[in-house]
C-alpha cells in the first residue's frame, strides 16, 4: 500500500519507533511524533516525516493534525502509541501522579482521536489504533493506576467502534503482553514519585522479581512483532476490534474469565509461595 498517511505517536523508542520503520517499509508516508525530534532524527534520516508531539498538549495536537492534512490532504492511520506506567500499590500512588497517568494514556489518545475524526468521517475512511496492554483487561496488584488508565483506554475504544464504524472508520485494540522494550525503565523511574507507607513490601518485591523474569527473561518479545500487528490492522479493510500480542498474552487475558475471588486467592497463592508477606 503506497501514498498512504500514517500519524504515529511515541516515536522515541520500543513499539512507536519499530512501528514507524515497519510502515516506512510499506511505503508509507509516516509522520513520527515524539515530544523531542532529536529523538527520532534517525527515523527522518529514513524517510519519515518528523514532529515534536505532547499527547498532553491540546494545541500541539491539533497543530500536528492540521499539518499533516495540509501537506497531505488526509490522514489514513493514527496510531496512538504514546504512553508510560506508574506502577505502585494505589494508596502509595499520589493523586497528582494519577491524574498525569490518565493524561498520557487516555486523555492524549482521546485529544488525537478527537483532531483526525473530522478528517476520517469526511472521507468516510481510516483507521485509528490505540496501544493498549493485556493490563487494560486484567490488572493485578501494584499495577493498579496504570490499568485503569489502559482499561479506560479500552472502554473509549469500545464505544468509539459503534459511534464511527457507520462512518466508515475502524477502531482497532492492540494488546501486547510484556513488550522488550525501555517501558521498565520508565516505570522504575516512576517509582521516583511514589508516598510509600511501608505495607506493601511484598508487592514491590514481586514486582522486582517479575521485572528480572518477564522483561530480563524468556518472555519478552521484541516490539517489532506488535508493530507487524499494528500495520497489519492498518492495512487490512475490515480488522478485528482487538489483538493480543506476546507469548501467552492469550492465556493471561482468559485469566479474566475466573471468579474474581479465585483469581484475588491465585495473588494470595503466587505470594505466599514466593514467601513474600505474611
Amino acid at each position: 500500500m503506497d501514498d498512504h498517511i500514517a500519524l504515529i505517536t511515541g516515536c522515541s523508542s520500543g513499539i512507536g519507533r519499530a512501528s514507524a520503520e515497519r510502515f516506512l517499509e510499506e511505503d508509507w508516508t509516516v509522520y513520527a511524533s515524539a515530544r523531542d525530534t532529536d529523538d527520532i532524527a534517525d527515523l527522518a534520516d529514513a524517510g519519515a516525516k518528523t514532529a515534536a508531539l505532547d499527547v498532553t498538549n491540546a494545541r500541539a495536537v491539533e497543530r500536528v493534525v492540521d499539518r499533516i492534512v495540509d501537506e497531505q490532504g488526509r490522514i489514513d492511520c493514527l496510531v496512538n502509541n504514546a504512553g508510560y506506567g506508574q506502577f505502585g500499590p494505589c494508596e502509595d500512588v499520589p493523586t497528582d501522579a494519577v491524574a498525569d497517568q490518565f493524561d498520557v494514556n487516555v486523555y492524549g489518545p482521546h485529544r488525537l482521536t478527537r483532531a483526525v475524526l473530522p478528517h476520517m468521517r469526511d472521507r468516510e475512511e481510516g483507521t485509528i489504533v490505540n496501544v493498549s496492554s493485556i493490563q487494560g483487561r486484567l490488572t493485578v496488584p501494584g499495577q493498579g493506576v496504570y490499568s485503569a488508565s489502559k482499561f479506560a483506554l479500552e472502554a473509549m475504544s469500545d464505544a468509539l467502534r459503534g459511534e464511527v464504524g457507520p462512518h466508515g472508520v475502524d477502531i482497532v485494540v492492540v494488546e501486547p503482553g510484556v513488550v522488550e522494550t525501555e517501558f521498565a525503565d520508565t516505570v522504575e523511574a516512576s517509582r521516583k514519585r511514589l508516598e510509600e507507607t511501608g505495607a506493601y513490601d511484598a508487592i514491590y518485591e514481586a514486582q522486582d522479581d517479575r521485572r528480572a523474569i518477564e522483561y530480563d527473561g524468556v518472555f519478552g518479545i521484541p516490539p517489532e512483532d506488535v508493530a507487524t500487528v499494528i500495520y497489519d490492522a492498518a492495512a487490512m479493510t475490515d480488522p478485528d476490534p482487538r489483538y493480543a500480542v506476546g507469548h501467552g498474552a492469550k492465556l493471561l487475558l482468559a485469566l479474566r474469565y475466573l471468579p474474581d475471588r479465585w483469581r484475588d486467592t491465585a495473588f494470595g497463592l503466587f505470594r505466599r509461595i514466593a514467601g513474600f508477606g505474611r
